[in-house]
């Protein structure tokens, strides 16, 4: 399977993931933590490798980290809301 990337990252989300996530005040290992009890295995540098663009994020992932952060899935992907 070929792996392809979005002006040059593998996520959309990366970027927004970091914004809410450090507006807050919630470290990496936080966001991994808060997620891990929502049943997603994840560790903190995979946190790191999102927010970077380097890893790709599933559907429920995104989800889910929009739960954690308390911010809609449209916002983490850059969708308006109006």
């Amino acid at each position: 399977m070929k792996i392809y990337d979005y002006d040059g990252k593998k996520n959309i989300c990366g970027e927004r993931i970091h914004e809410a996530r450090t507006r807050q005040r919630v470290s990496q290992a936080d966001l991994a933590a808060r997620l891990q009890v929502r049943g997603v295995i994840i560790e903190r540098d995979s946190i790191s490798r999102i927010e970077i663009g380097t890893r790709f994020v599933t559907d429920y992932e995104v989800r889910e980290i929009a739960t954690a952060l308390s911010v809609s899935v449209n916002w983490l992907l850059g969708i308006n809301e109006n």
